[in-house]
């Protein structure tokens, strides 16, 4: 099975295993990679590597999905997609390896291309997660674990795989 409506897909979980629910990236795209997915969907754990990331973006992808902790206000667990197709710095970009948000990586594509030569992917998603707790500690809180689920069969229907079983 391939994803034609989403071509060459990367899903990066992104996020803080030692802040709680800043994991909620990386426990979801650990979870997703268990699941059968055609060749080309590639998941990959980027953690707090968000420089590494932003040259694996641009290295051929027609969809990217970022999996996140993201705070907007809305009660824990909750689910977001953010549509970063056309998200553009606007001005310098400043690089800290340790604070490499979806925003400040995005930022950087355009940077990393003219440098590079690779190219933006045309779709670019952010699939987020309201966290309760972020502070120092191991492990997801209960209504950010009871997202995961929730938060994959959105990435699924994205990048137009079906939901297994």
């Amino acid at each position: 099975m391939s994803t034609p409506e989403a071509g060459r897909v990367l899903v990066a979980g992104i996020g803080n295993i030692f802040l709680g629910d800043d994991g909620f990236g990386v426990e979801a795209v650990q979870r997703l990679a268990r699941l059968p997915l055609p060749p080309d969907v590639t998941t990959v754990d980027t953690g707090v590597r968000g420089v590494h990331l932003a040259y694996q973006i641009l290295d051929g992808y027609d969809t990217v999905v970022l999996l996140d902790a993201m705070q907007r206000g809305a009660p824990p667990g909750t689910v977001h997609v953010i549509d970063a197709s056309q998200e553009r710095a606007a001005g310098p970009v400043a690089v800290d390896g340790h604070r490499m948000t979806p925003d400040a990586v995005l930022a950087l594509l355009d940077t990393l291309s003219a440098g590079t030569g690779g190219r933006r992917p045309a779709r670019i998603l952010v699939v987020g997660c309201e966290p309760a707790d972020v502070e120092e500690g191991i492990g997801l809180s209960a209504p950010v674990s009871a997202a995961i689920d929730e938060a994959l069969a959105t990435v699924l229907a994205l990048v137009g795989v079906p939901t297994p079983g």
